[in-house]
């Protein structure tokens, strides 16, 4: 029999081991609302399989009926290994009978060239892609699950929810850790398309506690250089004085304002987390929603 303490210990571990599974589940990019939209992606390319299997070439004409093999903004389409669209359920039907392989989404990428690289070495996987949201007028990220049954593949994809504030927080500490490691240089990264600190309506922005100027703004670099003390929400509100007062007070904190979302350029709620970093606030926020 193990020792009092051994099982006390493990015991212990365990629970800790509990509490962190369930906090990292919590906290998780996406959070519930993405959980929910992987469930039923997966739940319709299940049914899609089964109907595929039984049918045969059959299941291609129904996987185009409108409601067949739809689960609100979810839907099936088929490619088969060359690259020709045989059939879909979707926005993308109209491209039936044509060849996709070479086609790119709104950021230049080739997404269906890796459906079907990936489809040739393993059965499943998933691609991320832009790609035209009717309900929104607007191209945004999309995730594709797709599934190699014989010499068909299918495939559902889900637009990915609203950035949360869990994934600003995420961005708000690389890029506080980018700023302790290579100081003022890394301005030039939280300002770049490319420096991995914009992410649609997602980005960085500093500002002096001090001299309360602007020297990162990821979502308007025009602001650089600009004093904000002064600037005030849709609301009237001081609000990059608040988080200065915050960052000095208690060194982080959340502060919400109403503020333009340049993914929509509409005036949204915004709720932001700010980290003082030295003589710097730096913060990111995550829109929730249009001001009523």
């Amino acid at each position: 029999m193990a020792p009092l303490r051994t099982l006390i210990l493990a015991a212990v571990l365990g629970i800790a081991l509990n509490t962190m599974s369930i906090h990292a589940e919590n906290t998780a990019p996406g959070g519930e609302q993405e959980r929910t939209a992987i469930a039923r992606t997966q739940a319709l390319l299940d049914r899609a399989e089964r109907h595929l299997r039984d049918k045969g070439e059959h299941a291609l004409a129904t996987f185009s009926q409108a409601g067949a093999f739809q689960d609100g903004d979810l839907y099936v389409y088929v490619l088969d290994t060359d690259g020709k669209l045989i059939a879909s359920g979707g926005s993308s039907s109209a491209l039936i009978g044509r060849n996709v392989r070479d086609m790119t989404d709104s950021d230049g990428r080739f997404f269906f060239r890796e459906m079907l690289g990936g489809a040739k070495t393993a059965r499943t996987g998933t691609v991320e892609y832009r790609w035209y949201n009717p309900v929104h007028n607007r191209a945004e990220p999309k995730i594709a699950t797709y599934r190699a049954v014989g010499d068909r593949i299918l495939v559902v994809g889900y637009y990915t929810p609203n950035a949360s504030i869990e994934l600003a927080k995420s961005m708000l500490w690389r890029a506080v850790h980018e700023l302790k490691v290579h100081g003022d240089h890394a301005f030039e990264r939280f300002n770049s398309l490319n420096g991995g600190f914009v992410q649609d309506d997602l980005y960085v922005f500093v500002v002096g506690l001090e001299d309360e100027l602007v020297y990162a703004h990821g979502g308007s670099p025009r602001q650089v250089g600009r004093k904000a003390g002064e600037l005030v929400d849709a609301k009237g509100k001081y609000f990059i004085r608040e988080m200065i007062a915050l960052a000095r007070s208690k060194g982080e904190g959340d502060v919400r304002y109403a503020w333009r979302n340049p993914a929509n350029l509409k005036v949204e709620n915004k709720h932001s987390y700010v980290v003082r970093v030295g003589k710097y606030l730096v913060g990111a926020g995550a829109y929730a929603g249009p001001v009523r």
